[in-house]
C-alpha cells in the first residue's frame, strides 16, 4: 500500500499580538479541516514561540517583512515561498504586504490562495468585510474557502507557571500601555494611578503587566500606591495563567487585554476615537468596552463602576 503525502499548506498571520489572538478559532478550524494536512505558518518572530505552542502548526516560519527595494531579500523570500510547494495559501493577515506574496508565488504551480489579492483562487468577497470583527471576517472568509465551521478563539493550552512571581491571592491586572506611535489609544497614567488607590483601598492589588518598553509608564503607576510591576517581566504564556487567577483586568486596546479577555477574565477595555470596538474590541464571557473620543475625558469613576470582580 503506497501512503499518500501530506499535502502542503500555508498560513499566513503576521500579527499583530491582538490580531494574532483572535485569529486562534481560525487555525484551529484550518487544522480541524486538514487534520492529516502539514501546515506552515508564516509570522513575524514575536508570535513564533505561542505559534509552536498552539498544536496547529508543523511548521514556524518567520517573515522578515523585506523592504520591497531589497531585491535580494525579496528574491531569498520568493524562493522560499515557491520552495514550499503549498497547494493552498489561508492569507489571515489579507493586507497589502500578504497579498504581494501572492504576486511572488506567480508562475507555475501557483497555490489556490484564500484571501483578498487580485485574482486569487478563493478571493473573501463580502462587500461588508471592512466593517466585520476580525472574527466573523475570518470565518466569512474560511467558509468562502469550504471551511464551514470556525470556533471561538481558545487559548487553553496557553499556560505558564507563575508562582515565581509571588502574587497576592486577590489581584487585579492593569494593562496601561499600547503601541508606541498611537498614544491617543492610552487612558492617561495618573487615571490608572487614582484606579489603583482605589482598588488598594478595596484589598486588592493592582498588578501592571507590559513590556520592558513600558516599565517607567508602570513605575510612574505604581509611586506611592502600593501596586507590583511587573512590566518586561511576563511572557504571552505569563498573561494568560494571570488572567485566569486574576479578579479582573482593565486596559486600554492593546494585545494583553484580548488574551485576558479570552482566558475568561472579566475585562474592562477602554477605546478612544482612534479604534472601532465593533471591528477589533477584545471577546471573551466577560468585557465590557468604554469609549471615549479622548480617553482624558473618561472618569475614574466610571471605569470603577464599570469593574466586576470575580
Amino acid at each position: 500500500m503506497i501512503e499518500k503525502t501530506p499535502a502542503r499548506l500555508l498560513v499566513i498571520k503576521l500579527g499583530a499580538l491582538g490580531d494574532f489572538v483572535l485569529a486562534t478559532g481560525a487555525f484551529a478550524a484550518i487544522r480541524n479541516a486538514h487534520p492529516d494536512d502539514q501546515i506552515t505558518l508564516l509570522t513575524t518572530a514575536p508570535y513564533a514561540e505561542i505559534a509552536e505552542a498552539s498544536g496547529y502548526f508543523d511548521e514556524v516560519w518567520i517573515d522578515e517583512r523585506p523592504s520591497r527595494i531589497n531585491l535580494i531579500s525579496i528574491q531569498k523570500l520568493r524562493f522560499r515561498l515557491r520552495r514550499g510547494m503549498f497547494y493552498r495559501v489561508y492569507d489571515l493577515q489579507t493586507s497589502g504586504r500578504s497579498s504581494w506574496y501572492f504576486r511572488l508565488m506567480k508562475g507555475f504551480n501557483r497555490p489556490q490562495w484564500s484571501g483578498i489579492a487580485f485574482a486569487c483562487s478563493h478571493p473573501h468577497r463580502n462587500p461588508n468585510r471592512n466593517r466585520m470583527h476580525t472574527i466573523e471576517r475570518q470565518a466569512d472568509q474560511l467558509s468562502m474557502a469550504g471551511i464551514a465551521e470556525t470556533p471561538l478563539p481558545d487559548l487553553s493550552w496557553l499556560k505558564s507557571d507563575i508562582s515565581r512571581f509571588g502574587l497576592p491571592d486577590r489581584f487585579v491586572l492593569l494593562i496601561p500601555g499600547g503601541a508606541v506611535h498611537r498614544p491617543a489609544k492610552r487612558w492617561p497614567a495618573e487615571a490608572y494611578r487614582a484606579l489603583a488607590a482605589q482598588l488598594i483601598d478595596q484589598d486588592v492589588t493592582p498588578v501592571i503587566i507590559g513590556g520592558a518598553d513600558e516599565a517607567d509608564l508602570a513605575a510612574e503607576i505604581t509611586a506611592r500606591t502600593g501596586a507590583i510591576s511587573l512590566a518586561g517581566q511576563t511572557s504571552f504564556a505569563d498573561v494568560a495563567s494571570l488572567s485566569r487567577t486574576a479578579a479582573a483586568a482593565i486596559g486600554n486596546d492593546t494585545g494583553p487585554m484580548h488574551i485576558a479577555a479570552i482566558c475568561g477574565c472579566p475585562s474592562v477595555v477602554l477605546f478612544s476615537k482612534d479604534s472601532d470596538p465593533s471591528i477589533t474590541a477584545p471577546r471573551g464571557d466577560d468585557v465590557t468596552v468604554l469609549q471615549r473620543d479622548n480617553l482624558a475625558d473618561l472618569p475614574v469613576s466610571e471605569v470603577a463602576g464599570a469593574l466586576r470582580l470575580r
